[in-house]
């Protein structure tokens, strides 16, 4: 969903358990408490949240899973450095989304800058004609979208031909790792399709992309992932949806090493 401020994906809580995990997350990606630092007593946390000391212990369970707290017999339970939690987590995403847009999206575009065009060189490699026509359709669902006042489909229809290049290499750790970091892609793609002429200008360069997968040159398919990606994130920084004062932050671009 897309504020008229800045982009945001919102989540609706079914549970309680959900709604304490969430709470407690976002406080510990902003930074309310710090790494190494204890949690309040049990009895104070379930009382200030409003749930029973059982339904606090089974959200700090979570928090554990997501390597984000350590519990231990005498010292109590403490926040562990963000080096240990799994940045993979949907709800960790999220919390990063909400907490610290700007780093989110720069550790989004490095990411699709290592994986993406690879996969797409793998695809132009391997892909079937099945997969081919499945790039297709995904381009298809993307133009029809376009085209629709409002445009409410785009970002879906956009994440699902990201996912299709993924499963297209044939490797089934990208298809899996793309789908880890649909929250992350989401608010990328919320962020850089506000851009005015954003979505018109990312059409073309997405046919050009099955294209050269159809056309098995990998080359031509990498570098045209890689044009992808440079747009986007100069869309990212000229993006009304970019927090504030963060565009120059995020669209800096990667240390590059020899």
């Amino acid at each position: 969903m897309v504020s008229r401020g800045r982009a945001e994906i919102v989540v609706h809580y079914l549970t309680m358990h959900q709604r304490v995990v969430d709470e407690l997350g976002r406080r510990i990606v902003a930074g309310v408490w710090r790494p190494g630092d204890p949690l309040p007593v049990e009895e104070a946390l379930a009382a200030e949240t409003g749930v029973s000391r059982g339904a606090l212990r089974e959200a700090v369970k979570a928090l554990v899973a997501k390597g984000m707290l350590h519990v231990r017999p005498r010292t109590g339970t403490r926040v562990l450095p963000p080096e240990q939690w799994n940045h993979l987590d949907r709800d960790v995403l999220r919390w990063k989304q909400a907490g610290d847009a700007a780093s989110l999206l720069r550790d989004t575009g490095e990411l699709r800058r290592i994986v993406e065009p690879e996969a797409a060189r793998l695809a132009a490699d391997r892909a079937d004609p099945d997969a081919v026509r499945v790039l297709y359709d995904c381009l298809a669902a993307m133009e029809a979208a376009a085209a629709e006042p409002g445009r409410s489909g785009y970002v879906e229809a956009d994440m699902t031909f990201h996912r299709a290049l993924l499963d297209a290499s044939g490797n089934r750790l990208l298809g899996s790792l793309g789908r880890a970091v649909d929250i992350a892609l989401e608010h990328s793609f919320l962020v850089s399709t506000r851009t005015p002429g954003a979505v018109e200008a990312s059409l073309p360069k997405h046919r050009a992309i099955v294209r050269a997968v159809e056309a098995r040159n990998p080359s031509a398919a990498a570098a045209a992932v890689l044009a992808l990606i440079e747009a986007a994130e100069e869309e990212i920084a000229r993006s009304p949806g970019m927090p504030t004062g963060a565009a120059r932050r995020s669209s800096q671009p990667p240390a590059r090493h020899g």
